[in-house]
């Protein structure tokens, strides 16, 4: 039921952070704004490809 995403940085395109979503409550991307260690701030960070 529950799949694993990763959150890709906006910025650098890196794979930051994994967690899990529920598939079928939650059908749209998932964007979050969390701390990107290679940009050194606070960017967007969108689902991405495991």
């Amino acid at each position: 039921m529950r799949d694993l995403i990763t959150l890709v940085c906006d910025g650098c395109k890196r794979k930051n952070y994994t967690s899990t979503k529920n598939k079928k409550k939650t059908t749209d991307k998932l964007a979050f704004k969390k701390f990107c260690p290679s940009c050194r701030g606070h960017t967007l960070h969108k689902e991405g490809k495991v």
